[in-house]
């Protein structure tokens, strides 16, 4: 949970992004907000076996871009992963906007440490474009023999709920042969099963054969202030990350039934790596991430 202690860092533990080091340490990246609420991403490092924390970085991680770029109100992670020696970040950039909340797009940034990134570029990898012209949001990557495939929250409208605009969200699916240039083909993997229901950021793992993809869920209407409205896990299964079937009943966890929880109104941006065998979640609970980050364990 954010303490202030590092003055960016005021609130919230936004969207945890794990990734395993080595066979000791997971690092979990995360976005964090200063009073202007603008978001920074920084990390710790937690032990593989206990899940115990071992260390607090106190400085950023990514940094806000150049005033005027894509990312410069803020610099979201949403995915981090290593190959050969360079670790690569995914992350979403948004600037503020007149007409809706926020102009979101996705930047990569890479580090060879795991703990100092920089911008590969100063604008976006994955944008509005003609397409897609409303919302480019949180995303997975998987290098997957020799392809990188990502999955990417992508918005297909606004709906004005009680005089607000809100984007209607959907997941879809591109492909790259560098981590940099995306061929993206329309290609819709996981729909809302209402007119009322928004999908929000994916994670994908593959495990024998079979690609595993946890998401969140919740309503377009009332889903800061009513817990049932708010975001929960969603779950599906696909045989080749393109074409998906939702098994939301599988997914295995829900909110606590305790009221003074701090995950009872919530279970947001799930985010699933294999840990000694296990499938652990690390999510968001009430707030948005106000109350901090959790885990569960499926053994």
């Amino acid at each position: 949970m954010a303490q202030g202690k590092n003055g960016f860092d005021a609130s919230h533990c936004h969207k945890p992004s794990p990734i395993k080091i080595d066979s000791k340490t997971i690092r979990l990246f995360f976005g964090v907000r200063d009073k202007e609420n603008k978001t920074r991403t920084t990390f710790i490092d937690i032990d593989s076996k206990n899940f115990n924390i071992k260390y607090v970085h106190d400085k950023i991680t990514l940094d806000l871009g150049k005033i005027g770029t894509f990312d410069d109100s803020g610099s979201q992670v949403c995915s981090v992963i290593k190959d050969k020696n360079e670790f690569f970040m995914y992350y979403i950039g948004w600037n503020t906007s007149t007409t809706v909340p926020s102009r979101n797009s996705l930047g990569l940034a890479s580090s060879t440490d795991g703990i100092n990134f920089s911008r590969v570029y100063e604008g976006p990898i994955l944008e509005r474009f003609k397409n897609e012209a409303y919302h480019i949001g949180a995303s997975d990557v998987l290098l997957d023999d020799g392809i990188w495939k990502m999955w990417y929250n992508c918005g297909n409208g606004i709906r004005i709920i009680n005089g607000r605009p809100e984007y209607t969200l959907l997941i879809k699916y591109a492909t790259s042969t560098n981590g940099i240039d995306w061929k993206r083909e329309d290609i819709v993997c996981i729909s809302p099963n209402t007119d009322d229901e928004i999908i929000g950021r994916p994670s994908v793992i593959k495990e024998n054969g079979l690609y595993k993809m946890w998401f969140s869920r919740r309503s377009i209407n009332g889903f800061r202030n009513n817990p049932l409205s708010s975001y929960r896990a969603g779950y599906a299964e696909s045989m080749d990350g393109i074409k998906w079937i939702r098994k939301d009943e599988l997914v295995g966890i829900d909110v606590s039934n305790d009221s003074s929880s701090w995950d009872s109104q919530m279970i947001a941006y799930p985010y699933v790596i294999k840990v000694e065998g296990k499938l652990v979640m690390f999510y968001n609970g009430n707030g948005f991430g106000k109350t901090g980050v959790g885990y569960a364990v499926y053994e």
